[in-house]
């Protein structure tokens, strides 16, 4: 009998496998616009730790291994920005980023306080921009990040009583 992924909220000691899945993870995206300087590729492992002890930061576990990962942070503005988004590439497609998205959603809204939702993607990831679609995100612009022309995307916080119409 096989094992259940399960989203938590990321404890301090799962910093290292952070930092090595996002290590994995990005490679293809570095593939795909030909720039191996994204963020996610060389964040130091000081960073990831000091995220994990700052920001609202959680984790797909398949037994111990960390298997995905999401990030996210409130401005003073309400304005929360979502990223570092990852999965596991041998357990991609399987719905196990939008568990991650939900539960830092649901975390930066009703712990955090945001009051609106931001995140970015490359403009050729079509299977992140699908999946962010899916979730209820817009297309609001675009910017350049890491030399990476990205699609800008948002959407209203939801309120509490969604979320437990959606449990």
């Amino acid at each position: 009998m096989g094992m259940s992924v399960i989203v938590a909220a990321a404890q301090k000691s799962d910093a290292e496998q952070i930092f090595r899945l996002q290590y994995l993870c990005f490679q293809s995206e570095a593939e795909r616009y030909g720039n191996y300087r994204i963020e996610a590729l060389v964040e130091p492992l000081d960073s990831v730790r000091a995220s994990v002890g700052r920001d609202c930061v959680f984790v797909a576990r398949l037994g111990d291994e960390v298997v995905g990962a999401v990030t996210g942070t409130v401005g003073e503005d309400g304005t929360a920005r979502i990223g570092k988004l990852c999965v596991h590439p041998r357990l991609q497609r399987h719905g196990l980023g939008a568990r991650l998205l939900l539960a830092v959603e649901r975390a930066l809204t009703t712990e955090r306080g945001a009051s609106l939702l931001r995140l970015h993607t490359g403009h050729r990831s079509d299977l992140n921009l699908r999946l962010y679609r899916r979730a209820g995100y817009a297309a609001v612009g675009d910017t350049t990040v890491d030399g990476v022309q990205q699609i800008v995307l948002e959407k209203a916080a939801p309120t509490g009583q969604e979320y437990a119409a959606s449990a």
